[in-house]
């Protein structure tokens, strides 16, 4: 019993990126300009697709609430350890700490199935142009967003509910910025084996399955543009996958190659790095490789700032 009384007051202490005192202000610096540019970025294209009639269309309401999550993903970590830096702090309660990881598998894992809807839209728009507006109808787009969130909003609080059941004996220090699952997972003097098992088939089903979906659709988008006979419309489609694609690529090599990794590696550098590049650097670079590369998000957003008047 004793150790249950230990967790329901028990506290963490995110570690962060460094101990040295006078790296803090250039760190605190570096994810505030990231945050900000990812949250206005994710904003504006939020806004942009709702204030401009052209854009409400399956492409750019998947790309809305793939800005809208991307949002969320970032605010539930960044804020935290801004503030911990702000007032010299590593603290972090117990609730926190299981109310972040909740909220960074929610969003994390919807990232990877929006990722994979969008994919799927643009499948369908290559290979099936004639038939685009019937198979992408509003019904089919709102319910593939919905299934999405629920498959997430379970995996996620199953997770959580997983952790709970651990047992925390003491004070214990996460060699991250974040309350990661496995790093969490794993300060656990309780037995972590039907925790781990569950992390990594779900890692598996929930990564793995959206990133074949991806992989599929573009297999064939690429066979599609071969009968292409445009060399501009060619260069155009090949573009767009280049651009999903190193997205998806970056996002899904540093996350599964968190979870992948070995729980007793004692440098976690190579962790918070890749971690980094999935939670910070990924949702700040969609708006430019989703939205500003494209005309009408562009018009879009210069309507939205008063540079050009609706015709």
């Amino acid at each position: 019993m004793e150790p249950e009384n230990n967790t329901k007051i028990l506290e963490f202490l995110l570690l962060g990126f460094s101990k040295e005192p006078e790296l803090q202000p250039l760190i605190f610096g570096l994810f505030l300009s990231m945050y900000l540019i990812t949250v206005f970025g994710n904003l504006f294209i939020i806004l942009a697709t709702i204030s401009d009639s052209h854009l409400h269309t399956p492409m750019y309401f998947f790309l809305s609430n793939l800005s809208f999550v991307d949002i969320c993903f970032t605010s539930t970590t960044i804020p935290k350890m801004l503030a911990n830096i702000q007032t010299q702090s590593k603290v972090i309660t117990y609730a926190g700490c299981i109310s972040q990881m909740y909220f960074f598998v929610l969003f994390a894992v919807l990232d990877s199935f929006l990722l994979s809807v969008m994919a799927y839209d643009r499948f369908v728009a290559i290979c099936h142009p004639l038939r685009y507006t019937i198979i992408m109808n509003p019904w089919l787009c709102m319910l593939l967003v919905l299934f999405s969130w629920v498959m997430c909003v379970l995996t996620s609080l199953l997770h959580s509910l997983m952790t709970l059941q651990l047992s925390f004996c003491t004070h214990v220090e996460i060699a991250h910025f974040f309350c990661e699952l496995n790093e969490v997972v794993h300060l656990a003097c309780s037995n972590t084996f039907l925790n781990d098992m569950v992390m990594y088939l779900a890692s598996v089903l929930l990564g793995g399955g959206p990133l074949t979906g991806i992989l599929y659709s573009y297999y064939k988008i690429v066979s599609s543009i071969h009968a292409i006979s445009s060399a501009q419309g060619k260069y155009k489609a090949f573009s767009t996958c280049a651009s999903h694609l190193s997205v998806v690529s970056l996002f899904y090599c540093t996350s599964l190659g968190v979870y992948f990794s070995t729980a007793d590696d004692k440098n976690s550098h190579p962790s918070i790095a890749a971690s980094v590049m999935y939670t910070v650097v990924t949702p700040m670079l969609n708006p430019f490789i989703y939205s500003l590369r494209n005309k009408d998000i562009k018009r879009a957003l210069r309507r939205l700032t008063g540079k050009e008047t609706i015709k």
